[in-house]
């Protein structure tokens, strides 16, 4: 069979199709894939109409939380049932779904690992074993939905050294007291938890605490005016004398090297949004050249205009390839801090440039959410910068690479 041949007969038989020039799909097995299409389904079905009006309003689309939970993607039955093994889902698996959702909508793979990334991960590496024992079957399930609240108003960046949100041990009892802010926690309005990060007044070191959202002294405030990620629903939050006991603050985070362990995990997740915002990109204008006429001619039937398009497959191929290999190496327990960190600067660069030449591609209507280039663009600039700037990791792999730290003190 040619090469020719085998291009283009491929998109019909595997699931993504020219998304996935090398194949990387081929790691799945068919259960996964199963899965995978089950998502596809809906989100084709259900997500895909709402997308654009929901975008412009600046709202989530509620109606589609539940059906989404209901899908059983995150741990699902038939990868846990007779020969798949009780463990978790394989990591393979668990990128591919985070592409999958941001090759739809990244506020939607936002909102989505939020619970199954951030907070989970929150849990499963800063909880007790009994603790674990107890919350995470309900954090898998949704019944424990939870936001990871870190950032806070005067530091993202410098977070290890600037936290200022404060916890002190009541003396007189076993709870804790929380004073201080978070801003940019998405998904905090519907959460029934908020796992905060605070520094104890006595050691001076940091500390993480499940807060019920309604606490007294919690306060939620909307991000309002965004640009960028405008369904998902992002809050500023005010603790003002929160009290919380003992039996929820995570045992397992007694510093900020164990926060730092959690960061590890959770950007090589940014790394596979950013992979699949250029999917769905790619998507949207490859179909847009393939369907505009311009001087009696299809748009890809035009020099310039493929050139763009390879170097779009170019970013994204390499991103996925990136990302797949990231996954396979932490699959086998390996987590370093620069390994994530150049995924997710090196996944950003490429989507910022693969976004801005969809957009391109898409003359004037690609402002114009109806060619969907507009929302992977836009939403591209908050992914960008999430999870760490592309200044921060490229010192973080620097650090690395030198044996010399180059981070302001």
């Amino acid at each position: 069979m040619s090469l020719e041949t085998r291009v283009e007969t491929a998109p019909a038989e595997r699931l993504y199709g020219v998304c996935d020039y090398y194949d990387a799909e081929s790691l799945l097995t068919e259960d996964e894939r199963r899965v995978l299409g089950r998502l596809r389904d809906f989100l084709d079905r259900e997500a895909k109409p709402l997308l654009a009006d929901y975008w412009e309003r600046g709202e989530f689309p509620a109606q589609l939380a539940r059906p989404l939970i209901d899908l059983d993607i995150m741990e699902p039955a038939e990868l846990r049932g007779p020969g798949a093994g009780n463990g978790p889902a394989r990591g393979i698996y668990q990128g591919f779904r985070i592409f999958e959702l941001a090759r739809t909508d990244a506020s939607l793979a936002t909102w989505y690992t939020a619970q199954a990334g951030l907070f989970r991960t929150a849990i499963r590496v800063g909880a007790s074993a009994q603790q674990q024992a107890q919350w995470m079957p309900k954090v898998i399930d949704f019944s424990l939905k939870g936001v990871f609240s870190l950032t806070e108003p005067e530091s993202g960046s410098d977070i290890a050294g600037g936290l200022s949100t404060t916890a002190r041990r009541d003396p007189n009892g076993d709870t804790w007291v929380l004073h201080g802010a978070k801003r940019w926690i998405g998904g905090a309005a519907t959460a029934d938890v908020l796992a905060v990060f605070a520094r104890d007044v006595v050691d001076g070191q940091v500390k993480a605490f499940l807060v019920d959202r309604e606490a007294a002294g919690v306060t939620l405030e909307k991000i309002q005016r965004k640009t960028s990620l405008r369904m998902m629903q992002n809050a500023h939050i005010t603790l003002d004398g929160v009290r919380v006991p003992e039996s929820m603050r995570l045992h397992n985070v007694n510093s900020f090297k164990d926060v730092a362990a959690m960061l590890r995990a959770m950007r090589s997740d940014v790394a596979w949004i950013a992979t699949g915002i250029q999917a769905g990109a790619f998507e949207a204008a490859l179909r847009y050249v393939r369907e505009r006429h311009q001087f009696g001619r299809p748009l890809g039937s035009f020099q310039l205009v493929q050139e763009k398009l390879a170097r779009m497959l170019g970013n994204l191929t390499a991103s996925l390839s990136l990302v797949v290999r990231l996954t396979e190496q932490q699959s086998r327990g390996v987590y370093r801090d620069q390994d994530s960190a150049l995924a997710k600067m090196q996944s950003c660069l490429a989507m910022r440039e693969t976004v801005a030449l969809a957009r391109e591609l898409a003359g004037g209507n690609g402002i114009t959410l109806e060619s969907d280039v507009a929302r992977f663009h836009a939403d591209a600039e908050a992914v960008y910068s999430y999870e760490g700037t592309h200044e921060i990791n490229a010192l973080i792999v620097g650090r690395a690479l030198t044996g010399e730290s180059a981070f302001t003190r």
